[in-house]
C-alpha cells in the first residue's frame, strides 16, 4: 500500500521569452490608437467641420498665397497702360493735323489779294510793253496806233498778270476745300479755320477773274481815242 501523498500540479506562470507580444498589451495599444484618431477628427466649433492643417508655406515661412498677391501688384505696376495712351490724343499729332491744309489755305487767300492790287511782275510787264510801244511808234505813226501801243498793251498785260493770280488763288481754294473727298480718309475733320481761309481765297479768286476779265476786254474803261485835228 502506497502512503505516499499526491502531489497538485500548478499552472505554470513563467514570463514569455523575449520578441514575443502579450495579448493583453496589443489590445492595449489598439485602444489607444483608435482614441488617437478620435480626437484628430474633432469638429472646429466656429465653422462646424472637421480642423485642418493651415496653408502650406514656402521656404521662407510665408504663405503662397500671400506671396503671389504681394508681387500681383508690382507686375501690373511695371506694365504700360496702353488704354491711357490710347484715349489721350497726341499733341504733336493734333499739331501737325492740318498744316499742309491750312498753309494752302493760306496761299490761296494771299493769291486772290495779289490778283486785286496787283504785284511787282505786272507793273514790270506793263512797262516793257509802253517800252515796246514807244520804240515801234518812234519813227511815226498815227495817235490812235500810239494809244495802243504804248497805253493800251501795258493796260491790258497788267490785267493779263493778275488774272493769272486770280486763276491760281481759284484753284487752290478749291483743291483745299475738295481735297478730303480724294484719297485716303482721314480718322479728324478738316479743321474750320482752314475751310474758312479757303473759301476767302475762292472768294477773292472769283472776283480777281471777273476784274481781269473786264479790263481786258475793256468792260469797264474803254481805250481813250484821238480827236480829230482842228481845220486852219
Amino acid at each position: 500500500m502506497n502512503t505516499t501523498p499526491s502531489t497538485t500540479t500548478t499552472p505554470s506562470t513563467t514570463t514569455p521569452p523575449a520578441g514575443t507580444t502579450d495579448p493583453a498589451e496589443g489590445s492595449a495599444d489598439a485602444v489607444t490608437e483608435e482614441a488617437t484618431a478620435k480626437d484628430s477628427l474633432v469638429k472646429d466649433p466656429a465653422t462646424d467641420s472637421p480642423a485642418k492643417d493651415p496653408a502650406p508655406k514656402d521656404a521662407t515661412g510665408t504663405p503662397s498665397d500671400a506671396a503671389d498677391s504681394g508681387t500681383a501688384p508690382d507686375d501690373l505696376a511695371g506694365q504700360p497702360d496702353d488704354d491711357d495712351d490710347a484715349l489721350e490724343p497726341d499733341p504733336f499729332d493734333e499739331a501737325r493735323h492740318g498744316v499742309g491744309a491750312g498753309a494752302a489755305a493760306v496761299v490761296s487767300a494771299a493769291l486772290g489779294v495779289v490778283a486785286l492790287t496787283g504785284a511787282w511782275t505786272g507793273r514790270v510787264a506793263a512797262e516793257r510793253e509802253t517800252l515796246i510801244g514807244q520804240i515801234q511808234t518812234s519813227g511815226g505813226g498815227s495817235a490812235a496806233q500810239q494809244i495802243s501801243e504804248i497805253y493800251g498793251d501795258a493796260w491790258h498785260t497788267t490785267a493779263l498778270v493778275n488774272g493769272v493770280f486770280a486763276v491760281l488763288a481759284l484753284l487752290v481754294g478749291v483743291f483745299v476745300l475738295i481735297r478730303p473727298a480724294f484719297g485716303a480718309p482721314s480718322e479728324r475733320p478738316q479743321p474750320t479755320w482752314v475751310r474758312a481761309v479757303a473759301l476767302a481765297g475762292v472768294a477773292l479768286g472769283v472776283l480777281g477773274v471777273l476784274i481781269s476779265a473786264g479790263m481786258y476786254f475793256d468792260l469797264f474803261v474803254s481805250l481813250p481815242t484821238a480827236g480829230a485835228p482842228a481845220g486852219g
